[in-house]
Parts: C-alpha cells; sequence; structure tokens
C-alpha cells in the first residue's frame, strides 16, 4: 500500500510490469509518482495528458443535479475523484482520447433526448459497459472463433502458441482496477469487431479506428462476448496448472439454444 501525500488516501500500488497493465505503464507511473509528492490527481493527470486532452478537475466541480457525462460534453471537463478508479479512468483518457470522447457525445446524446431517468436504456447501457469493462482483442480468426464459441480449453490449451500472434487490450478502466488485486474470476466484454492486424501494435491507430466504427445502434445490440481474463496465456501462473480451465463457474460453456 502507498499513502498518497495530499490525500491521505492508501492506494494499492499496480504492478506495472504486468502485462494487462503494459499500455498505461509508463504515463501511470508516472501520474502515481505525482500523486506522492503532494499533486491531485486531477492535477497530475492533466499535467500528463497535455495539449489536447481534457482536462481533470475534482469531483467538487460537478454542480448538484447535474449529470457527469453532461458536465463533461458541455465543459470538456472530466471530474476525477482521488482513488484507483478515477485514476485509471484518466489513464483510458490518455490512450483512447477520440473513444473516449466519442462515447461521451453517445452518452450527452441519449441524455439530451431521454433525461437522466432511474433507468438508462440500452444505449447507455451498453455504452456504460464498454467504458467500464471492454476489452479489445487483435488475432488470427482461430483464436476468434472459438472465443465466440465459448471454447476455453481449444482457446486457451490447444491454440496457446496462436496467443503469439494476437494482442488484448483492456478499455474498462473498472477492469483494470479491479486487476491491481487479481483473482480468477475476473471477467472482460470483448468487443466482437476484430482491431484489423493492419494497424500493428499502434494504439492511436487502434482509438483512430474504434472512433470511426462504434455508432449508437452498434452498441444498443450489446456487442460483446466475454472473457475471463486471467486465462490468457501468460497473463497468469496459474493458468499453467493442470485443471485450470475446467473450472466451470469461471470458464462457463456457451448455453444451448433449444431445438
Amino acid at each position: 500500500m502507498c499513502v498518497l501525500a495530499r490525500s491521505g488516501q492508501s492506494w494499492p500500488a499496480p504492478d506495472w510490469a504486468q502485462p494487462w497493465n503494459a499500455p498505461f505503464a509508463a504515463d501511470g507511473a508516472a501520474v502515481r509518482m505525482s500523486c506522492e509528492q503532494g499533486v491531485p490527481l486531477p492535477q497530475a493527470l492533466t499535467q500528463r495528458i497535455g495539449p489536447g486532452g481534457p482536462r481533470f478537475v475534482a469531483q467538487a466541480e460537478l454542480p448538484e443535479g447535474v449529470a457527469y457525462e453532461r458536465f463533461i460534453f458541455e465543459t470538456g471537463a472530466v471530474p476525477t475523484r482521488e482513488g484507483l478508479h478515477d485514476f485509471f479512468n484518466g489513464l483510458v483518457w490518455m490512450r483512447f482520447p477520440a473513444t473516449k470522447r466519442l462515447l461521451n457525445r453517445l452518452q450527452a446524446a441519449e441524455i439530451g433526448k431521454a433525461g437522466v431517468g432511474q433507468v438508462r436504456g440500452p444505449v447507455r447501457d451498453a455504452i456504460t459497459l464498454f467504458d467500464e469493462n471492454a476489452v479489445l482483442l487483435q488475432g488470427p480468426d482461430a483464436i476468434w472463433d472459438a472465443l465466440l464459441g465459448r471454447e476455453w480449453t481449444r482457446l486457451f490449451v490447444d491454440l496457446r502458441p496462436l496467443w503469439a500472434q494476437a494482442r488484448l487490450v483492456l478499455f474498462g478502466h473498472a477492469l483494470t482496477e479491479k486487476l491491481v488485486a487479481p483473482y480468477k474470476s475476473i471477467t472482460g466484454h470483448v468487443y466482437r469487431e476484430p482491431v484489423p492486424q493492419g494497424l500493428g501494435d499502434d494504439l492511436a491507430a487502434w482509438d483512430a479506428w474504434l472512433a470511426a466504427h462504434l455508432t449508437a445502434g452498434d452498441l444498443a445490440a450489446k456487442p460483446f462476448t466475454p472473457l475471463p481474463v486471467l486465462g490468457v496465456p501468460g497473463w497468469w501462473p496459474e493458468s499453467e496448472s493442470a485443471g485450470f480451465y475446467e473450472d466451470t463457474e469461471v470458464f462457463r460453456p456457451a448455453r444451448r439454444v433449444p431445438v
């Protein structure tokens, strides 16, 4: 645990050497160091993201009764609490700014049509799920086929060598927060559109592709498939153990459709 100098709050320190943290490691370590030196988290994030990015502001700047998403849309400022959840949200803004802005515009449009309400509706529900828990996957067709069929042994054991040709990036900031203290059943929601192989590992290109690709209609159709992320080869030592993938409470088979 590490107590941040200004807030006095204790945050578990992310292990930046873990593969799921790789896209955020440099920014995350720099922001955290600033916070440990007494810089408030919103200021540390704003300094790191630099010109062209959103401003991060203290949660207290969000007026009472104003929707979080509407405030971001109208002001370009992201209300931010001290803590891991909003820390990771800021890191995703750094890697996927175009997609985060798109999701915010879509949320604001839905709020503009229907108000905040107690029920979000399918589009806002899907946007929230994407924002909190989405996973992006670039990989061979065989991996996609096994994933969509929830053929876990084939996906993670038989096709294990093929994972060297795949890349998985966690977009959801609630998902990355959970992985600070990993446990076997942590499950992400893979966006069911493969990231084009031609984009390579350029996350700026991934961001541009995703922001041009996502629509409200697409999201309303719930274009996700579950993935227990610690089953990914090389991500968790326990996955090398015999019987790891036989746990049907975590690696659940596909539901059979009645004939």
